[in-house]
């Protein structure tokens, strides 16, 4: 992995990956938002753009995409023409130049109406099949569909479906790192190792979230009254609840298993709650102010 391409430099993952990277190898950004991680005004939907940034190049990060965010401000059409239709852009073009390995950033929001718990909360791991919801489920779903379709013994391609790791108020970021969040950091060190693996089989999927205290014997319970749950698994969570007076999810409908990821990747995520926490505590603008529900 001596030289990379990042696409989408100027986001969340792209500048953690590039901040990762930069000073070990050869990095281009590319993106159409210029940042101090994009070396590259380059549009995914040009191919001609694409070669000329893939020449001589080992291993793309592909974490462009339109996100959850843009649905109902982007059109269908430019949801399509970004998230899949340049994501194949990519793979004839890294296949056209020699690239050896894709990464693809997707999302755990594709899973849909299959993350969501009737009367108990849902266990999600790789197994789980996918419900989409939205435009954004779709077209990530899509997407990772293709990059199997393309993925050979000369481009190997491994798919991150990454959890909730963006800002949020406080009370509401910890407990997501308990169950469904995890730290962008953490996701860019899962990125890396996906590359330094070595593969038994040319594509993979790898559910990337923190590590979660919950057993599925809890799932009921989480979904009935959580509070009772992370008083016996995280005691020291709830003990800071108490003290900052902040009040603990009504339910929980979800829970998401990295533990195949761990295993596969040698991964483990290194940022869980209480570092949210500390987070706050130092007015880092990564977490929010408590949301007072």
């Amino acid at each position: 992995m001596d030289k990379i391409v990042i696409t989408g430099s100027s986001g969340r993952i792209g500048r953690a990956l590039h901040w990762k990277l930069c000073g070990n190898f050869h990095v281009t950004g590319i993106d159409i938002t210029p940042t101090s991680a994009t070396s590259k005004i380059v549009d995914i939907r040009n191919y001609g753009q694409l070669l000329r940034s893939f020449e001589g190049v080992d291993t793309i990060f592909h974490t462009a995409a339109l996100h959850a965010p843009h649905v109902g401000i982007a059109s269908e059409k430019d949801f399509y023409d970004i998230n899949v239709n340049a994501t194949e852009n990519i793979c004839k073009a890294a296949l056209e130049s020699g690239v050896s390995q894709v990464v693809f950033t997707s999302t755990t929001a594709l899973f849909g109406y299959a993350n969501f718990g009737k009367d108990k909360a849902v266990w999600i791991d790789e197994q789980t099949k996918p419900e989409p919801k939205t435009i954004y489920h779709k077209t990530k779903l899509e997407a990772e569909q293709l990059l199997k379709e393309y993925a050979n013994k000369n481009l190997e391609i491994s798919v991150i479906r990454m959890s909730r790791c963006f800002p949020e108020p406080v009370q509401m970021m910890a407990v997501y790192r308990l169950h469904r969040g995890i730290d962008y950091r953490d996701v860019a060190e899962a990125h890396i190792l996906a590359t330094q693996l070595k593969k038994d089989k040319h594509f993979d999927i790898y559910i990337i979230s923190g590590n979660t205290p919950f057993l599925k014997s809890d799932c009921r319970m989480l979904f009935e009254n959580p509070e009772v749950v992370i008083r016996e698994r995280q005691p020291w969570l709830a003990q800071e609840f108490d003290k900052r007076g902040w009040k603990f999810p009504k339910s929980i409908d979800r829970v998401y298993d990295s533990s195949y990821a761990q295993q596969k990747l040698n991964w483990r995520p290194e940022r869980d709650a209480f570092d949210v926490i500390k987070q706050f505590d130092n007015d880092d603008f990564e977490t929010l102010p408590c949301l007072q529900m």
